[in-house]
């Protein structure tokens, strides 16, 4: 990921221009871009300084969050829906999301999609006795002896 221009250098390019170069005059001189000069000076106008924003994170998580009450509520009363469903239903209510947005949505707030719970183990009788088990002969189960 590329890093940001040192605060310095925008402070130097700023006072030259500030001085009376051009943003042009003093893109060159400095060796950064035009529109980089035009966005420092925008910046420097609008919040005092010319200081970078962050760089990386997260930047589009805080719409479907925002949305939490409404996607908690197409999961369903059981919250079994599928992401394909909750989607349908979100677009149904006007929120159009992704099914990667949804799903790093229900792992931040850890909803799992596993459909049904574990089955517990089967009930039946066994199928062989217990000295078929160890090897022993004369098993009524396993196959005739010929």
């Amino acid at each position: 990921m590329s890093k940001a221009l040192s605060l310095d250098l925008r402070a130097r390019v700023l006072a030259a221009v500030h001085a009376g170069a051009t943003h042009r005059q003093a893109a060159e001189r400095f060796g950064v871009s035009a529109a980089s000069v035009s966005r420092w000076r925008r910046r420097e106008r609008e919040q005092g300084d010319a200081r970078p924003k962050a760089l990386g994170g997260d930047r589009r998580s805080k719409r479907i969050e925002a949305c939490h009450d409404v996607v908690m509520a197409a999961l369903g009363p059981d919250g079994d829906a599928t992401i394909e469903e909750v989607r349908r239903a979100l677009a149904a209510q006007g929120h159009s999301f992704g099914f990667g947005t949804i799903q790093r949505f229900f792992a931040r707030h850890a909803i799992t999609r596993k459909k049904s719970p574990r089955m517990l183990r089967s009930k039946a009788a066994p199928t062989s006795r217990r000295s078929a088990r160890n090897g022993l002969k004369g098993n009524s189960i396993s196959t005739p002896s010929a």
